[in-house]
């Protein structure tokens, strides 16, 4: 009887314990020298915080395949056993049963409740009790279990690191694809000042290589080489090309900054007398061509390594050697090139053509381009966009109007697209020949194919400030600032500001000049030299760089976004905090979108994000400088390094954070419903069901997992419509219905009753 009195106890109440003492685990003396070891350690790319839940690009089928191999070689590598023992060896009957009791109950509840019944039982528990909880939760898949009851075993009193069991922990945590867990446990074996297992670095490896998380490869990267450098270990050579893959996997400019990683797996590929690849090679050739200065030497070095390993040179290897001719203008190792080339196939790829008309291009000889321009058509039957844009550039910079004209008829006969880039070369070649009359057609034809541009308004606001247009110059730079996809930059404000001041118009001067230093645009130096002399007639104060702040539209926008998916990377302590700006290239929406979030954050974007300050080259991926400015909105939306949705966020929904949630995640089907896309909690996403009826739109909810689609239906969607229309930026570029992947998730998701006044 008192043996069933004690299993129906609540779970809150603890039978009568024995007490446990035990001493204080102590720190490794090692732990400094290990942590100055792992902040010295090569890391591969300028950015390598944490990642979160970043998208990358899919793993492509070479990588599934290489990293089924590299898993298959983590299977034969066994981390140290755990010593536990039988729930029958415990001495008293009430623990063995409260042990049983825990190891049925604990899998089924949420980390909150799981938490909530081992508080209960901590007057009793011992360590060598709760691990045999989290050996059991391992043993029957409930990994997530096993990894909540370690974290609450690390915070008691008597907690002794086990070396086998965190093994253990992160092993299982990694084959899984927890990778932010299994890292958790790495990072706790190497603050211990024990270095982690052979099988523990291979995992970690696999499983970020597994995800589909941008930033993912950069962690991946660090962990291999700190199980090179630290844990002394040789990976298997399946993990080796694994990686390697990976890193070639991405366009060339995305995986160029990763030449120094991939060259250091070559190393060690050759220093350790493993099988070399012909892929290896290929790659590190393919890595050398896109570098911004290219190491000839090393080029020929590859290649003559890959010809004594019986691989000869193929397509790909090929059109790389010929990438490099075409940027440093070698014709006679480009033919030469070419001529193998053509021992492959008859009919070269079109990259090819594009890369032989620019070796010419470069060495003065356009005509040449053109004449390959024109083989490339007769032997494929077409030329591409790039094709187009290449030859475009080449004719336009060589002055030869009439040739350039006559490709760019038949570019826009041929019904291709995009046609912004040709538009812009044959603009800056009207500009410099000042054919003002064709520039002018040229800029209508422009407006009319292509979408609005911020570098084409430029070129024609340079023209008109050219001929003394002021009047029309001023219109055109007002349209600018006041179409949010076209937009000003600092280029347009200097300039129209040059534009007034040598018309001698200094009031309007004086607000160019204010309107500058508010956006923090660069002022030119022989402008700012006649402003500090006008400026200085009026006594004026010349305004100098102030330190960044956060205005009240970027801290809407912030918000909006937040909501709509996006996400931010803090440093270890929470000081300071990054935001990345993730855009699909292939959508509408988000191509209008990002070129406005470009320029209204530009004064905060990292260094190496301002390639340019025209709207057009706004790249879909682009980070901020690590500021505790942002600090309240990782504290809000990112506590504990997952999307969160704050307490608060009923207080914040203004129509403009609607209207960028919208713009950044969600859609609006064909009959003109609403659908917005949250991740978080049940309880904060009621918050804003609560907020909407009281702002008197009614909505349903869907759940999936841990995403809600939150829709405004029928009449509410109008009502929505009008509140967000003043801040949308074009509505008509965005999407009228979800695209097949959202379809299928808003179908299978689960309806959720919200009744603002149940309180559920």
């Amino acid at each position: 009887m008192a043996f069933t009195q004690t299993l129906t106890l609540p779970i809150f109440s603890t039978p009568n314990p024995i007490l446990h003492s035990s001493t204080s685990s102590m720190r490794s003396s090692f732990r400094s020298l290990t942590l100055f070891l792992s902040h010295h350690l090569p890391r591969p790319f300028l950015f390598s915080p944490r990642p979160r839940q970043f998208r990358r690009l899919a793993v492509t089928a070479p990588e599934q395949e290489a990293l089924r191999s590299a898993e298959s070689e983590s299977r034969r590598l066994r981390g140290p056993e755990v010593e536990v023992g039988e729930l029958s060896a415990m001495p008293e009957e009430w623990r063995r049963a409260r042990v049983a009791w825990l190891c049925k109950e604990l899998p089924a509840h949420k980390a909150g409740m799981l938490v909530k019944i081992l508080n209960a039982q901590k007057k009793w528990m011992t360590q060598e009790d709760a691990t045999y909880l989290i050996v059991h939760c391992l043993r029957i898949r409930e990994n997530e279990t096993a990894f909540k009851v370690y974290k609450w075993m690390m915070q008691r009193n008597w907690y002794r690191f086990d070396f086998a069991l965190a093994t253990k922990l992160a092993d299982y945590m990694g084959k899984e694809r927890k990778f932010s867990k299994c890292r958790e446990v790495f990072d706790d074996i190497i603050n211990q000042g024990r270095v982690p297992s052979e099988s523990t670095f291979h995992i970690l490896v696999v499983a970020y290589l597994s995800a589909p998380v941008q930033g993912c490869l950069d962690e991946a990267c660090g962990i291999y080489n700190r199980m090179i450098q630290l844990g002394g270990y040789q990976p298997r050579l399946s993990l080796h090309n694994s990686l390697f893959k990976a890193l070639v996997s991405n366009q060339g400019n995305l995986s160029k900054h990763y030449l120094k990683q991939a060259e250091y797996i070559y190393h060690h590929l050759v220093t350790t007398r493993l099988d070399v690849q012909k892929d290896i090679y290929a790659g590190l050739i393919w890595l050398h061509s896109y570098q911004d200065s290219i190491d000839k030497e090393r080029i020929a070095e590859l290649t003559e390594a890959m010809l004594c390993a019986g691989y000869e040179e193929d397509r790909e290897v090929l059109l790389s050697i010929l990438r490099i001719c075409a940027r440093e203008g070698e014709v006679e190792e480009a033919e030469k090139t070419w001529v193998k080339l053509l021992m492959f196939e008859s009919d070269p790829p079109a990259l090819a053509f594009v890369y032989k008309m620019e070796v010419y291009s470069k060495v003065g000889m356009p005509m040449k381009s053109l004449e390959i321009f024109r083989e490339m058509q007769s032997k494929l039957g077409k030329a591409d966009v790039a094709a187009y844009n290449k030859i475009m550039e080449i004719l336009c910079k060589a002055q030869e109007s009439e040739l350039a004209e006559s490709i760019m008829a038949d570019f826009v006969k041929g019904g291709l697209k995009p046609l912004t880039a040709s538009y812009v070369y044959l603009l800056n070649m009207y500009y410099n020949l000042e054919l003002y009359d064709k520039l002018e057609e040229a800029f209508s034809q422009c407006l009319e194919k292509c979408r609005s541009n911020c570098t084409i308004y430029s070129i024609y606001l340079d023209y008109l400030v050219k001929t003394g247009n002021i009047d029309k110059a001023e219109d055109i730079f007002n349209r600018m600032n006041s179409d949010t996809i076209i937009g000003v930059n600092a280029r347009s404000c200097n300039t129209i500001l040059s534009g007034y001041l040598s018309s001698g118009n200094h009031l309007k001067a004086e607000k160019i000049y204010d309107f500058m230093c508010l956006k923090k645009y660069e002022i030119e130096s022989p402008l700012m030299e006649k402003l500090d002399y006008i400026l200085s007639l009026k006594r004026k104060v010349v305004k100098r760089p102030i330190n960044l702040k956060l205005s009240k539209e970027q801290r809407e926008i912030l918000i909006g976004l937040l909501l709509g998916g996006l996400q931010i990377d803090s440093d270890d302590q929470r000081r300071n905090h990054i935001i990345r700006f993730d855009f699909d290239g292939n959508s509408n929406s988000h191509y209008a979108l990002k070129s406005h979030i470009y320029r209204q954050f530009y004064e905060w974007l990292h260094p190496t994000c301002k390639s340019s300050d025209d709207s057009e080259n706004a790249p879909d991926k682009f980070c901020t400088i690590a500021s505790s400015h942002f600090g309240f909105y990782a504290d809000q939306f990112w506590a504990k390094g997952e999307p969160t949705i704050p307490k608060l966020v009923h207080r914040w929904l203004s129509p403009c954070v609607l209207a960028y949630w919208y713009m950044f995640g969600g859609h609006r089907n064909s009959s003109g419903d609403i659908l917005l896309k949250i991740k978080g909690s049940r309880e904060g996403v009621e918050n804003i069901v609560k907020k909407f009826k009281a702002m008197s739109m009614d909505c349903k909810v869907k759940r999936k997992g841990r995403v809600f689609w939150i829709g405004i239906l029928g009449s509410n969607s109008t009502w929505f419509w009008k509140l967000v229309e003043p801040y949308m930026i074009e509505d008509r570029d965005f999407p009228e219905a979800l695209d097949e992947t959202e379809k299928e998730d808003a179908m299978e998701a689960e309806d959720i009753n919200m009744n603002s006044d149940s309180g559920e």
